[in-house]
């Protein structure tokens, strides 16, 4: 391109204005900055390898939608896929809210600017709270991922601000391997992160290891899934929160949001800190987004102080009897401290809590308890259903699953990637290969099902794998 190319979606790019801008920093051309900032042996000289640019808006719209209707979705085939992002039934009034204007963009700015962003976000995080049995609700981070890793570096700093500094986290063997691999490479500059045993028919932590490791007095944090990865319930929260303590260690859970409607909240059982995930609460998943994180805990100033996001709270005017929002306790965060914050963290996903918000309100206590009491009978029918299959192993771990549960094809004489072939060609997805993360379940998937699995997509999937098996 030229240089008197004006880009239709940079600003200032019209050749007059770079000239002005050029002359105010006393130089000739762009590339002078580079050169003042970059050593010369790390430039690149040649011209990038990349395609022209697209200038036209319908042809860029045309261009993004060919590459996506690459996709197979789960519109058009059935899905029983899950392992952290799940199809919900999402209402047509969170697509209604989130796309209006005043919401549409995820950037928070201020109270003269948000024209009422502010107060969703407190609706959100108050029916968060009462979701949670919680106090202190943050604002929305990243994704769950990040919820925990942060977690973990609160615990971490609580325990360097009492004067006891830490540097061991203990977390169970059958966690999500992605978001380990995030709180890992998140903490290993402070601590490490330590696996703790399970109890191989339940599934369950091995409390017996769970308390030799925290012997060490080295523990900051031990953190537990609940419901676990692998579906089953953890139903030692408290004992686990009751060992960490002792030890001089923080709790921390991670609740599926969509079983606490009929499940009791971690708090209840002792956690200092619940983080996780809101995706199911309203969000589309859209080949993988959708996310977004949550921290929480009780009214404890010594845990608020080391939230790294906004949290926002009831301010009064200056008329009297009258109210608005504003956040609280801001210089903890990177908004209010830059880079002497705790950490830093991004805005965008603050459309995500205004949708789970619209999503609560929804729902109402009464239809919590029915998404959750929907889930467990489905997962009970197909557990049923699967188990029917000769050389099918379904619930390896003898225990109560919400909405996802291993299914062992090990006998089968196939692969988990064998078998998913074969079902995609029934257009099903068939459930996440756990071969490569747990190795010693030996062939194994992690199967999924939601409110809106029907009992003829069970019957559908338990026919179709039989005659996989079968070899038909």
């Amino acid at each position: 391109m030229g240089k008197d190319f004006i880009h239709p979606y940079m600003p200032n790019s019209v050749p007059g204005i770079k000239e002005e801008m050029l002359q105010e920093l006393g130089i000739k051309s762009v590339e002078e900055i580079y050169e003042s900032v970059i050593p010369e042996e790390l430039r690149y000289k040649e011209r990038l390898d990349l395609p022209e640019p697209i200038l036209s808006e319908h042809e860029l719209k045309k261009h993004v939608k060919g590459i996506l209707d690459k996709n197979v979705s789960t519109e058009e085939y059935t899905s029983f896929l899950g392992a952290g992002c799940y199809k919900h039934q999402v209402p047509a009034l969170c697509d209604e809210i989130n796309s209006r204007g005043e919401f549409l963009t995820g950037y928070c700015g201020d109270t003269y600017s948000d024209h009422g962003k502010m107060q969703a976000i407190f609706e959100y995080a108050s029916m968060m709270g009462e979701l949670l049995d919680a106090d202190v609700v943050s604002y929305t981070n990243y994704d769950g991922g990040q919820a925990v890793s942060s977690s973990l570096r609160i615990a971490l700093r609580v325990m360097e601000g009492r004067g006891t500094p830490k540097t061991m986290l203990l977390v169970p063997s059958t966690m999500n391997p992605e978001i380990y691999s995030q709180a890992d490479a998140y903490c290993r500059n402070l601590a490490r992160v330590q696996k703790v045993a399970y109890e191989p028919e339940t599934g369950l932590m091995d409390l017996a290891d769970l308390e030799e490791k925290l012997r060490t007095g080295q523990v900051a944090a031990v953190f537990y899934e609940n419901p676990s990865y692998l579906g089953f319930f953890e139903t030692r929260g408290q004992e686990i929160a009751d060992l960490a303590h002792r030890y001089g260690a923080l709790c921390i859970a991670q609740p599926e949001v969509a079983a606490l409607g009929i499940m009791e909240s971690p708090m209840n059982q002792g956690a200092d800190i619940v983080c996780g995930d809101i995706q199911p609460l309203g969000m589309h998943i859209q080949f993988g987004g959708g996310q977004a994180g949550f921290i929480a805990c009780q009214q404890d100033v010594e845990l608020i102080r080391q939230f790294p996001t906004y949290m926002y709270g009831i301010a009064e005017t200056g008329e009297e009897g009258k109210y608005g929002w504003g956040r609280a306790m801001n210089y903890r965060c990177s908004h209010g401290s830059r880079e002497n914050a705790n950490e830093y963290f991004g805005t965008e996903t603050g459309l995500w809590g205004i949708t789970a918000g619209v999503y609560l309100a929804s729902m109402g206590p009464q239809g919590m308890y029915e998404l959750g009491e929907t889930i467990i009978q489905n997962v009970n029918y197909a557990i049923g259903k699967l188990s029917e299959i000769p050389g099918i192993r379904a619930n390896v771990f003898k225990n109560s699953n919400f909405q996802e549960f291993v299914v062992d094809f090990t006998k089968t004489g196939k692969t988990v990637q064998e078998i998913n072939k074969a079902l995609l060609g029934e257009k099903i997805f068939g459930g996440k290969d756990l071969s490569k993360d747990f190795p010693w379940l030996g062939q194994s998937a992690l199967y999924c099902v939601s409110e809106l699995t029907t009992a003829d997509d069970i019957e559908h999937l338990a026919e179709v794998l039989q005659r996989i098996v079968r070899g038909c």
